[in-house]
């Protein structure tokens, strides 16, 4: 038995004044995942447990089938681990992103203390950009903060994404953080690292001598003023986020017997994947934008259980979660029209083909709704759609939120998803 899981990050949404009063499921042209779910199961999952919230390292490992509550410690731990990083058991790992700040989404762009959070990604910045910024920074640090510089240190990710990890005496476990992506539109300066502890103390000043330093730093890099005559959006700013420690989590292959593999741009799946003991496959094209390869990720896809050896691959798109953050509706719904015909088309096919080889099964859902009017993660319980070698469909004539809930199926605890549908809904 193969199967096939296909993640529309943040595909999930409310209906939009854009569309009519549809959301972007229900707008998008998807005759594949209409065909799939008249004759599958389809319902909703709750991918976001109590006391979490709503975001990829939370939902992306329930639906992988591991309970947030007892393995998420943290998201940057996660996406150190697709990295190759090698934390100890003591080190703090955190997320720093690049991001835009300033009056508007217009601009001007500047960073003082009545500036508001722009772009999370900014202005989804290249990775040589990027590592430049860095770069200038990190040597800045060591020559001004020596003692910091030796204890914290910074990984290069893809685009806006980065990796710091901190060595030293610090803890930061009664600390909060906040994705900037939570808050697009509202002042930075009310989302900075914070603690009622005073014990915290040196910690904050820490992560704010970094933060106020890459302030400097990028407001004078010309890397910086390149990007703003190209009418591109500036880095003004290391945003530093989502820390924990490294997790412990039992390999997905000794929990049910199938060797994964993972296909995505992003890190933090990637990291999921490694510590499930999944293998990530590099699939050359393959972006976290609408500019992505979907038909090779497609292709990648089939070929990985088809002839590639093996029992289930995850395949990870990011782009409509990057859409709805910038509010972008028409690229969300091309991007959910793409998954459908370069993704999910091809997959529709392989099943036909392999239900004469074995078995086939495919689970379709988005891990979030990301919405476009909010340009933020919402914690709705999500449309997902399973069919497949010995899975009964239930009545659903399409795949969209509105019909998902039209089933009546829930699935309360989004981290039993997975056993269900390993076993064909049989309970």
């Amino acid at each position: 038995m193969k199967h096939i899981i296909i993640i529309p990050d943040g595909g999930g949404d409310k209906p939009l004044e854009q569309l009519g009063g549809r959301t972007a499921f229900q707008a998008a042209r998807t005759p594949n995942l209409d065909a799939i779910a008249r004759i599958g199961t389809v319902g909703v999952a709750k991918t976001t447990p109590p006391g979490f919230e709503a975001g990829s390292d939370v939902c992306s490992m329930s639906l992988l089938g591991y309970d947030p509550a007892v393995y998420h410690t943290g998201r940057a731990p996660l996406e150190a681990a697709s990295l190759g990083l090698k934390p100890t058991e003591t080190d703090w790992i955190f997320r720093l992103n690049l991001v835009t700040t300033g009056a508007s989404v217009q601009g001007p762009y500047h960073s003082g203390d009545d500036a508001l959070m722009i772009d999370h990604s900014a202005g989804t910045i290249s990775d040589a950009e990027a590592r430049e910024l860095l770069a200038a920074l990190l040597s800045r640090f060591a020559a001004e903060h020596p003692t910091l510089s030796a204890q914290m240190a910074v990984t290069p990710g893809v685009s806006y994404r980065n990796i710091l990890i901190d060595s030293g005496p610090r803890a930061y476990g009664s600390i909060v953080t906040t994705p900037p992506h939570a808050v697009p539109g509202e002042s930075w300066r009310n989302h900075v690292p914070r603690s009622e502890k005073t014990a915290d103390a040196e910690s904050l000043a820490a992560l704010e001598a970094l933060r106020a330093l890459s302030v400097r730093v990028f407001a004078e890099h010309p890397v910086n003023a390149a990007r703003v005559r190209a009418g591109k959006r500036p880095a003004t700013m290391a945003w530093l986020w989502g820390q924990g420690k490294k997790p412990s989590m039992p390999s997905f292959q000794s929990r049910f017997g199938l060797r994964g593999a993972m296909i995505t741009a992003v890190d933090l799946l990637s990291g999921i994947a490694a510590y499930m003991g999944w293998d990530r496959l590099h699939v050359p094209g393959v972006t976290s934008y609408h500019d992505t390869d979907y038909a090779a990720q497609g292709r990648a896809a089939v070929d990985a259980v088809e002839s590639g050896g093996y029992d289930i691959v995850c395949c990870h798109v990011e782009a409509p979660d990057e859409a709805s953050h910038q509010a972008d509706w028409k690229t969300k719904v091309a991007a959910i029209e793409a998954i459908d015909e370069k993704v999910v088309g091809p997959v529709r096919a392989v099943m036909e083909r392999l239900e004469r080889q074995g078995g086939c099964r495919v689970l379709v859902l988005p891990d979030h709704y990301t919405l476009v009017s909010t340009r933020k993660h919402d914690a709705t319980p999500v449309p997902f759609l399973a069919a497949g070698t010995g899975i009964g469909r239930n009545g659903a004539g399409a795949f969209d939120e509105a019909e998902a809930e039209r089933t009546g199926l829930v699935v309360e605890h989004g981290h039993e998803l997975m056993g269900l549908f390993l076993k064909g809904f049989s309970r």
